[in-house]
């Protein structure tokens, strides 16, 4: 492979050079996009197969004004001859000629002739995974995180922790709510009904960024403005949700809100109703589609028809893909419990704070705090961990205060890592170390490197066993036996655990 060039080259896809120009706002992290590639001085490129692509489709006027607009890129002069892993994408699946201009960006970036590759486009992102190029290759909402994760002095806001609180505390007349209004009519009138009912919201200095109202329905609630009807069942209706800033993956965040409601009420299935053209809604329809909703049908109002997605949420349990089914664990995978230094506790699992410690200390601004999806480094003899398996969380501390606090599922496992740098890209979106923390993990043993444990926190434990309860329900033998490494137990310890913690048992399912 040939070596990088100094000046970061960033391939822009159609679909991001439409976004960014477009009269109307279509995405609307555009501009922080674009805000990052001119702080980082990263040389922004368009193909000329996005030129042809326009020309194909804008009227003159409009292909006038991107013309214009064309000379703040750089324009790819020539294309990088077909590469033969290329040639098999498009041999095997590519079906029209937009798949086949789509394999030709990508080109660019396995000939690396560019750096980067940021695109919408699903298609691509599935073609980029065949080619191990999936660590080049980003959305607009992933690159944000990724630079934002690399370059903290850059960024100029905290994300706050998220609260419950009454819609009447809420400033209608918030920015915030102008696309709600435009969508909706009759949505202030509906918002002021509403004015001693709760939301969670979050606020980013005295901005709001975020708001999520849920409601709950009976088995009576009438669905005859969905087509198709729904049966009766007892479900949760996402009723307003919205979040301007993804970065700090306060998506993941207001997810776990979402899931823990439904657990609690008990439904059997999870559904929400939106405009998929407006602004903002197709991260969020992505977002619901990653974490098991699909497209139910739709819904006709005065405002106009909504496509409803639905998430199933009967207990059950996918070892393939965890999250379809998340938070719901199978009690027939392994269970492991595996230590984990106070001082990271926390930091990982905010809702599992301990009375000791102070929730001031780890309001969520960081942004593996917010996330479901987190990343364990681990040395552990013991790695033949498997997507689906469980993993008990022990904070150290001693005899007393050495507690289990947390349940958490395995996603995946990354134990084929090629260097250093390989290893902290793998870490750095969901770890709590920073770059220089990682590099020291990796080096610390050069004869037995770490491997990657990617996991779904799922469930806090309101009572924590410490580690005096484990020696007596015989989980560990002695205060020298603590947890080290991933650590096997079997079905009778898994349950005497759950005993003492008083864990809602609905989450484990045969």
């Amino acid at each position: 492979m040939c070596k990088m060039t100094e000046i970061m080259r960033v391939l822009l896809d159609t679909n991001i050079f439409i976004h960014r120009e477009a009269s109307h706002v279509v995405h609307e992290d555009i501009g922080t996009l674009f805000n990052w590639l001119d702080q980082l001085k990263f040389l922004k490129c368009i193909h000329p197969v996005t030129i042809q692509e326009i020309k194909q489709h804008a009227d003159e006027k409009l292909l006038n004004t991107m013309e214009v607009k064309l000379k703040s890129y750089h324009i790819i002069k020539t294309e990088a001859p077909i590469n033969s892993q290329i040639q098999k994408i498009i041999d095997n699946y590519d079906r029209n000629k937009n798949d086949i201009n789509d394999s030709r960006l990508l080109n660019e970036l396995i000939s690396d002739r560019v750096d980067i590759f940021i695109t919408e486009d699903r298609k691509i992102h599935t073609k980029a995974n065949i080619l191990s190029a999936s660590d080049r290759v980003f959305t607009i909402d992933s690159f944000l995180e990724k630079v934002a994760a690399e370059n903290p002095q850059l960024v100029d806001y905290k994300i706050l922790s998220v609260k419950k609180d009454f819609f009447g505390n809420v400033d209608l007349d918030d920015s915030f709510f102008d696309s709600f209004k435009v969508d909706y009519n009759g949505f202030c009138k509906w918002f002021n009904s509403k004015s001693d009912e709760y939301a969670y919201i979050c606020n980013s200095g005295d901005q709001l960024i975020a708001f999520l109202y849920l409601k709950f329905e009976g088995l009576d609630e009438n669905y005859s403005d969905i087509s198709p009807t729904f049966s009766r069942k007892k479900r949760l209706k996402i009723g307003t949700f919205k979040i301007t800033l993804n970065p700090f993956k306060l998506g993941e965040r207001f997810l776990k809100i979402i899931f823990d409601n439904a657990l609690n009420l008990k439904v059997d299935e999870i559904y929400v109703t939106i405009f998929p053209m407006r602004t903002g809604q197709l991260q969020l329809i992505e977002l619901l589609k990653d974490w098991g909703f699909l497209k139910h049908g739709i819904k006709k109002t005065i405002s106009g028809t909504e496509e409803v997605y639905v998430r199933d949420f009967t207990p059950k349990a996918s070892n393939e893909d965890p999250k379809l089914t998340y938070p719901y664990l199978s009690f027939n995978n392994n269970k492991f419990i595996v230590p984990i230094y106070p001082q990271y506790h926390t930091e990982l699992f905010p809702d599992s704070i301990l009375r000791t410690e102070s929730p001031l200390d780890f309001i969520e601004n960081e942004p593996h705090r917010n996330a479901i999806r987190k990343v364990y480094i681990s040395r552990s003899i013991e790695r033949d961990l498997k997507s689906g398996d469980i993993i008990l969380f022990y904070r150290t501390g001693g005899y007393y205060r050495g507690v289990v606090s947390t349940l958490s599922v395995v996603e995946n496992i990354i134990t084929d890592i090629k260097d250093e740098r390989d290893f902290i890209r793998q870490c750095r979106k969901r770890s709590i170390f920073s770059d220089q923390q990682l590099i020291e993990h990796w080096n610390y043993n050069k004869k037995y490197r770490p491997f990657i444990v990617n996991f779904l926190y799922a469930y806090s434990f309101k009572r924590r066993p410490n580690l005096k309860k484990l020696i007596e329900i015989g989980l560990v033998r002695n205060i020298e036996s603590a947890p080290r490494g991933f650590t096997l137990i079997d079905k009778n310890q898994f349950k005497l655990v759950l005993k003492e913690a008083e864990v809602d048992e609905s989450i484990i399912v045969n």
